[in-house]
C-alpha cells in the first residue's frame, strides 16, 4: 500500500545521544541497542474514522523515535500496518450504506493527509491486512504444524492460538490472570466461543460466514484474526528479535500480548521485540478520547479550521509520551504562543545554540521527554544574550528543532491562519 511524502530531516552537527527507552515487558528505561539498521513496528489504525487526536500522540511519539535513531546514525526500517479487514470496519460501513472496501480506502487517504500535515517520517513499509492475506496464512498453518494452534470442528470451524503455546505468556504485559481476562473480553475477545480449550486461546483465522469476506487457505476459506496480521506483517519484514514493538498504551494486551506469543511460537525466537513501547491515552473532559465513546477532535478538522500543525505537534508533546493527559482549547493556544515564541527567536540573532540543541537531544534521547525538550527551546528562546548574538545561531537551532521534533520554525509566527 502506498505511504505518505517524507518530510526533509536536517542534519544536526554536534554528538547525538544513545535513545533510552521504557519497555513495558521489564517495567523499566533501558538502551535501545539497534545495528547500523534499527526495526521499528507500530500497530496502525483499522480505517473506519478519521485520525483523533489520540492516535497522532501515538504516532508522533513513535515519530520521535524514529529522528532520535536517525540522529543517532542509523537507517530506521519502519513498518506499519492497517488493519482493513476486521468488524468494526464492517460494521461502520453497514451502517453508512457503504462498501467496506470504499469506506477503508477513504479513511487510509485521510490518515495519509493527516500524517503529511503534522510531518510523520512515513514508513518504509506500508502494508494492508488484506494484502498480507497470504503471509497470515502460511505462519497460521506454520502455528497448527507445530501444535501451538487448533481448528474448531463445528459449523464455523475457526482457528484458534494455545495461549500456552509459548513458556513466557504474559511477559510483555505483566498482567495477572483476572486482569486479562476482563481486557480479552474488552477489547475483541472471544472467551465464551464453544469448543475453545482456554478462555484466553485467541483466534487466528475466522471461518467464512455468509455476508463476510473470505481467502482461500489449506484449513478452510476465512479471514485473518487480528494479532496474528501484526506477527505475520511484521516478522516477516523485520525478522524476529527486532528493536521496537510500538502502540497506544490500550493494545499492549490482548494485541501486543498475543502478536507477540504468535511469532515466538512460528519462530522459536525468545522475544519478538527487544522493546515494548507504550504511548498513553488522551483524554478530552476527563474520559479517553475513542471512537466508542465518540468524544474525538479530529486532526483534520483543527487543520481546515486553520490551526498550525506544528502547534498540533507542540500541543501533544507538552505532557510526556507514557502520560496520560487531555486535551483542551488552552493546551493549544499555549503551544500557539510557544511556536510564535520560537519562530521569532529564530528569526532573529540569537544565542549560542549548541548547548539548547545539546539538551534537546538528552532530553529526548531519555525516554521522549518532550516537557524537558521544549523547556530547553523555551530557554533558548528567552535567553537575548546580546553579546553573542548571531544570525546563524537561530538556523542552527531551527534545524535541530526542524530534525528532532519535527516542528518547522520557518513559517511566519502567529495563530490558526
Amino acid at each position: 500500500m502506498r505511504s505518505w511524502p517524507a518530510p526533509d530531516v536536517p542534519t544536526v552537527p554536534g554528538d547525538p545521544v544513545p535513545l533510552r527507552l521504557h519497555d513495558t515487558a521489564d517495567g523499566r528505561i533501558r538502551p535501545v541497542a539497534p545495528g547500523p539498521v534499527a526495526g521499528l513496528y507500530v500497530c496502525g489504525i483499522t480505517p473506519y474514522d478519521a485520525t483523533h487526536l489520540g492516535h497522532a500522540a501515538t504516532y508522533l511519539a513513535f515519530d520521535l523515535i524514529h529522528r532520535v535513531l536517525l540522529d543517532n546514525g542509523h537507517r530506521v526500517h519502519y513498518v506499519q500496518n492497517i488493519t482493513d479487514v476486521d468488524d468494526p470496519l464492517f460494521e461502520r460501513a453497514e451502517r453508512d450504506g457503504v462498501d467496506w472496501r470504499e469506506l477503508g480506502a477513504e479513511q487510509v487517504e485521510l490518515f495519509r493527509s493527516d500524517m503529511t500535515a503534522l510531518r510523520v517520517i512515513p514508513p518504509r513499509d506500508y502494508v494492508g491486512a488484506v494484502e498480507s492475506v497470504p503471509e497470515v496464512v502460511e505462519m497460521v498453518g506454520r502455528l497448527l504444524e507445530a501444535g501451538a494452534a487448533y481448528q474448531l470442528d463445528d459449523e464455523h470451524p475457526d482457528v484458534y492460538f494455545r495461549r500456552d503455546a509459548t513458556a513466557a505468556f504474559g511477559y510483555e504485559s505483566n498482567l495477572d490472570e483476572a486482569t486479562m481476562a476482563r481486557l480479552f473480553a474488552e477489547r475483541g475477545g472471544d472467551p465464551d466461543r464453544p469448543g475453545k480449550r482456554d478462555p484466553l486461546d485467541a483466534l487466528l483465522w475466522r471461518a467464512h460466514r455468509e455476508g463476510e469476506p473470505a481467502w482461500a487457505a489449506p484449513f478452510g476459506a476465512g479471514r485473518p484474526g487480528w494479532h496474528v496480521e501484526c506477527s505475520a506483517i511484521a516478522v516477516n519484514r523485520l525478522g524476529a528479535g527486532f528493536d521496537i514493538q510500538g502502540g497506544g498504551s490500550d493494545l499492549a494486551f490482548p494485541h501486543h500480548e498475543f502478536s507477540a506469543a504468535h511469532a515466538e511460537a512460528a519462530t522459536g525466537a525468545p522475544r519478538m521485540a527487544g522493546h515494548y513501547v507504550h504511548a498513553a491515552m488522551i483524554g478530552l473532559d476527563g474520559e479517553k478520547m475513542s471512537k466508542s465513546l465518540g468524544n474525538l477532535v479530529f486532526v483534520s478538522r483543527l487543520t481546515a479550521a486553520g490551526e498550525d500543525p506544528a502547534a498540533i505537534r507542540l500541543a501533544l508533546f507538552a505532557g510526556h509520551y507514557r502520560q496520560d493527559r487531555s486535551w483542551s482549547a488552552g493546551l493549544l493556544a499555549a503551544a500557539r504562543e510557544r511556536l510564535a515564541a520560537w519562530r521569532a527567536a529564530a528569526a532573529a540573532p540569537g544565542s549560542p545554540a549548541a548547548p539548547a540543541v545539546a539538551a534537546l537531544r538528552a532530553a529526548l534521547a531519555e525516554d521522549l521527554d518532550t516537557p524537558a525538550a521544549l523547556a530547553a527551546v523555551d530557554a533558548w528562546a528567552a535567553a537575548g544574550e546580546p553579546g553573542a548574538a548571531d544570525p546563524a545561531e537561530g538556523r542552527a537551532l531551527a534545524a535541530a528543532v526542524d530534525a528532532l521534533l519535527g516542528v518547522d520554525l520557518g513559517a511566519p509566527a502567529g495563530g490558526p491562519r
